[in-house]
């Protein structure tokens, strides 16, 4: 059986900016697929790709065996995209609007109504359908989008932060309808900077830094390759460099510490993976404390995606996100949208 999705070798770029620079991944049918990575990773530069909404440079992209580059409309027949940002007619009512849906879609007139009822049905929307979308709330508008990326019954869905925005229980609503959607058989891609959705949802994950995968995987797999438990350490709240090279130049001679990484971007904390043991936040203490070096904060975790994401980067996800935000420029973003 074909892959859902394969992706080999994606590039693309906008001017000067390359958004995705090596993009690589496989999507098996029925699974829930996560791509996981900070606002301006490529994520979504990767799924419009994908969805034949703009076209790459170099690199095959692949929907159930067929390229979606040489063959884009049989591609976008196997396909329901979802965008990040929510695109409703606030004069239409959401049954009009699925109409209208189906009626781009091309749906035989006969089966129009039975599949509207079928995806309101689905998405427990039924006491919406004729109330005008500019009355929804935001959990509902994202339902109704939901709605009308499935109306062609597409064997593959794919959503571009499906929750961004979402209150907690609109959010877990939307999960558990990826559940089921899984259950019944479609395929799920999803692009996240949310740990805990990807977490929480995805049976395998490709995490993705400035337009490159640096990680593939099941979550637990991942997490399995940092290794140990992790230790946040701050010397200080803010630390000078050379206090904190101090204080890792001093740890690596413990025998239970596997990996230091630097935090340049969190007051030069210090990120710690070690050998799981009783007593070794003490003796972490208690050798800084042996050449004066004081103990601002610390604490013992389990790993999680995001020391997947710090041990190959050097970063958080935080990080990376406020990075974004500090270098984003919106004529550049704009140009983008346009596009």
């Amino acid at each position: 059986m074909a892959p859902a999705i394969l992706i080999e070798n994606l590039k693309k770029s906008y001017g000067s900016v390359a958004a995705v620079k090596d993009v690589s991944f496989v999507v098996q049918p029925g699974e829930i697929f996560g791509l996981l990575g900070p606002n301006g990773a490529g994520k979504t530069t990767t799924l419009r790709s994908l969805c034949t909404l703009i076209t790459p440079e170099a690199g095959q992209i692949e929907v159930s065996g067929i390229s979606a580059i040489g063959n884009p409309r049989s591609a976008r027949r196997r396909l329901g995209y979802v965008a990040q940002e929510v695109a409703l007619d606030k004069m239409l009512t959401g049954r009009e609007l699925l109409q209208l849906q189906a009626a781009l879609y091309h749906l035989p007139q006969a089966a129009i109504a039975s599949r509207i009822g079928a995806v309101l049905s689905l998405l427990d929307l039924q006491e919406y359908a004729d109330k005008k979308t500019g009355t929804y709330s935001g959990g509902i508008r994202k339902r109704l989008d939901l709605a009308a990326g499935l109306l062609h019954s597409p064997d593959i869905l794919v959503l571009d932060e499906p929750t961004v925005g979402l209150d907690i229980e609109s959010r877990f609503i939307v999960w558990e309808f990826l559940r089921r959607l899984k259950e019944a058989g479609t395929t799920v891609l999803i692009t996240s900077h949310y740990l805990e959705e990807v977490d929480a949802l995805a049976d395998r994950v490709a995490i993705i830094d400035r337009g490159v995968v640096i990680a593939t995987g099941t979550p637990s797999e991942l997490k399995d390759r940092v290794g140990g438990d992790r230790i946040t350490l701050r010397i200080r709240e803010f630390s000078p460099p050379e206090e904190a090279q101090k204080a890792q130049d001093l740890l690596q001679t413990l025998p239970f510490v596997q990996q230091i990484i630097i935090n340049n971007a969190q007051g030069n904390s210090l990120n710690l993976v070690v050998t799981p043991a009783n007593g070794v936040m003490n003796q972490i203490q208690e050798a800084l404390g042996n050449v004066g070096l004081p103990v601002f904060g610390i604490a013992q975790s389990r790993p999680s995606l995001d020391d997947v994401y710090l041990a190959a980067t050097g970063r958080t996800l935080l990080d990376a996100e406020l990075a974004a935000v500090g270098t984003r420029d919106p004529k550049a973003e704009k140009k983008q949208n346009m596009r």
